[in-house]
């Protein structure tokens, strides 16, 4: 985008949000002295309850801090340094977040990944980013030669009763952690954050969940996915509340029950995940508040499902692994039909077009001022990729959308998941939202395929949910969609290809289909 940087337009008609900036990042700063600065005064509090049917596994906040400085002091013994990195090979258990806060109060880079991943994947990540030590879980993949010290989860608890380490304090701006990116967009990039980061989080506590202290929040989701990570522990301890984990194994058709059976305020999830607890819908309880959801677009379907079996409504949030969820709905300002809510207060974001920030209601690219402080530093040892994304002044998310009047966002899709029909750009969000509504399909997905050379058409491959026929459909989009929008190929397919934590993947789709036309 040349000259996106300078964010021209016309006074008063332009899609940027920024209603001042938030208050100053404490200096000096540590990520995990943050997190637990509620420990001293609260520690016989429950910070952690990770939960089965009819049991749980229980963490004071004094009991957490322990075990976190103790750790912190074993990992100085085994001789880790400032800077150092330490590569997270551990399930959803309590030393994800154990393992990861150890590291950052001794001024280790925590690298978490999934549990998923095969050997040969780590193995590329290590090459990526040379750790100094690896921890890891029961049953959780590693390289057959790994080029570090690998510490097992026996040994790794045993270093909680150590004496504790102080918290290194330094540079807000230094870098904290590594994650990866879901890698939906291409291969994945090791996104590096600043301690810095978790201070930005203090804006979703009201523009996102109206949380307090007093909060049970439950997260259904993976430990190394930001969203579970941040949402589901970081933030719930940053003010004082409690965290509830479903533990290994717990089932779709569980979760339900537990929401209740723990008195749980808010319930955190993938839409991909309430669609599997709507299965077996939860009953109403009464110290349920709402729901939260974020990773992709939550279908109206679902979200109307939910309401009518909790009684409470569902916040949106939109965010990704460079700079987590800035834009949402809250409590206390819901987003209008339609749209991803709004910035939150504190934020800086434009929509920005060839020639720099466009009009509100026209379409452009999602932007993020370099001065938030949840915006990433870098891409590891990535400098053209880094460079890519920044545009002067501004973080370019490669999301698509359109800022109304009152500044509340439309989601359009991604840049390069826009579809072109004939010369029209066509979102394939507005696609599926039609194709879903439809009572015999389960979900679906719309893919700009390659048919021949030069030619390409819009195709819809769709998980069904009952007996319905081509023609059924075709005739259903066509009563709903403008004749260059509808799609050309309508494809059923078992299951739509999706990452660990829920998220469609377009290209492996799209992929797919070429490959098997060839």
């Amino acid at each position: 985008l040349q000259g996106a940087g300078e964010a021209r337009s016309r006074p008063g008609m332009d899609a940027i949000f920024d209603q001042g900036p938030p208050p100053p990042c404490l200096d000096p700063f540590n990520l995990a002295a943050y997190v637990l600065s509620r420990a001293g005064e609260l520690r016989e509090k429950t910070a952690l309850s990770v939960i089965w049917p009819g049991c749980a596994e229980t963490w004071t906040y004094g009991a957490l801090e322990q075990a976190v400085l103790g750790a912190a002091t074993g990992l100085k013994v085994q001789g880790l340094e400032a800077g150092d990195r330490l590569l997270m090979r551990l399930g959803n258990s309590v030393e994800f977040p154990i393992c990861y806060l150890a590291a950052l109060a001794a001024d280790i880079i925590p690298v978490p990944t999934s549990a998923l991943l095969t050997a040969d994947e780590v193995s590329q990540i290590c090459e990526d980013v040379a750790p100094r030590l690896i921890v890891a879980g029961t049953g959780v993949a590693v390289p057959a030669d790994p080029p570090c010290p690998v510490v097992d989860e026996d040994a790794f608890r045993a270093l909680y009763e150590l004496p504790p380490a102080g918290y290194a304090l330094g540079d807000p701006n230094r870098p904290g952690y590594i994650i990866y990116t879901s890698g939906t967009s291409g291969s994945p990039r090791a996104v590096t954050h600043a301690h810095r980061a978790i201070w930005a989080r203090r804006m979703m506590w009201d523009g996102w969940y109206g949380l307090t202290e007093d909060d049970r929040l439950m997260h259904a989701g993976s430990f190394n996915w930001t969203y579970t990570l941040g949402t589901g522990l970081l933030d719930p301890w940053s003010c004082g509340a409690t965290s509830l984990i479903p533990a290994n194994g717990v089932t779709s058709d569980q979760l339900g029950a537990l929401i209740g059976a723990h008195e749980t305020t808010m319930f955190a999830a993938s839409p991909g995940v309430y669609r599997q607890l709507l299965r077996t819908p939860p009953a109403r309880s009464p110290s349920l508040r709402h729901g939260l959801s974020a990773g992709e677009k939550l279908p109206d379907a679902t979200r109307a499902a939910w309401e009518e079996a909790t009684g409470t409504p569902i916040f949106e949030a939109f965010g990704m692994s460079e700079c987590s969820t800035f834009v949402s709905g809250s409590p206390a300002h819901p987003a209008p039909p339609g749209t991803l809510g709004f910035p939150q207060a504190g934020r800086r974001v434009a929509v920005l077009g060839e020639d720099g920030c466009v009009s509100r209601g026209e379409p452009g690219v999602l932007s993020v001022s370099r001065r938030d402080p949840g915006v990433m530093l870098f891409y590891w040892n990535a400098e053209a990729d880094t460079a890519a994304r920044f545009d002067g002044e501004w973080f370019l998310t490669g999301d698509l959308v359109s800022m109304a009047p009152d500044g509340a966002l439309t989601y359009l899709g991604r840049a390069d998941d826009m579809m072109n029909a004939g010369g029209i750009r066509v979102s394939p969000l507005e696609v599926e939202n039609v194709l879903n509504a439809h009572p015999c399909i389960a979900e679906s997905a719309a893919v700009e395929v390659l048919i021949k050379a030069d030619t390409t058409v819009i195709a819809a491959f769709y998980v069904p949910n009952g007996e319905v026929t081509q023609a059924d459909l075709q005739r259903h989009a066509a009563g709903k969609l403008a004749r260059y929008k509808c799609p050309r190929i309508y494809a059923e397919v078992e299951a739509l290809p999706k990452g660990p934590n829920g998220k469609l993947l377009r290209r492996e789709l799209r992929e797919q289909y070429e490959n098997a036309q060839d």
